[in-house]
């Protein structure tokens, strides 16, 4: 059976992005490294492709040069267990970065992240109507997410 994994395209950061990536999350580690020959196209010795694990998941990269850029339309999703660890995620990723709306972030290579906690799908996924649609509302003035505003706004306490 097929094993599907993402690779990243990068103009000349892939080394610098997967190490970074490896020290920020847990059960993280460098699997392997390609680099460039006297043949080129890329600068002798400098990273081709590498792969890593980002805990426990398997990403390639590869120094491609600048013909592609990242999107929003492609991220990855940090599911967190409490606040803490939304701000321990937010701030390492956003350093250098940019952040958005909604829990998403840039890193400082342009890649999309969304640092999310259980309580948003507990907020705007629970079974009451009214504290969905004002958990929403919540999240929807927030950059990073802050559990606990985000579930004062579901009970319909104010802020």
């Amino acid at each position: 059976m097929p094993k599907i994994h993402p690779f990243l395209w990068f103009d000349k950061e892939a080394e610098e992005a997967m190490n970074f990536y490896v020290s920020v999350f847990p059960n993280s580690k460098v699997l392997s490294v390609q680099r460039y020959g006297p043949a080129g196209p890329g600068p002798e010795g400098s990273v081709m492709t590498a792969d890593f694990e980002l805990d426990g998941q398997r990403i390639s990269v590869l120094n491609g040069g600048p013909l592609f850029n990242f999107s929003e339309a492609f991220s990855f999703v940090i599911d967190c267990k409490d606040q803490a660890e939304v701000d321990y995620y937010w701030d390492k990723l956003l350093e250098g970065g940019q952040p958005s709306q909604c829990g998403w972030l840039k890193d400082r290579y342009g890649f999309s992240w969304q640092v999310v906690p259980k309580a948003l799908f507990e907020t705007v996924g629970g079974p009451d109507a009214a504290g969905r649609n004002r958990a929403m509302e919540a999240m929807m003035k927030m950059s990073k997410l802050d559990v606990a505003t985000l579930e004062r706004a579901y009970r319909g306490e104010a802020a």
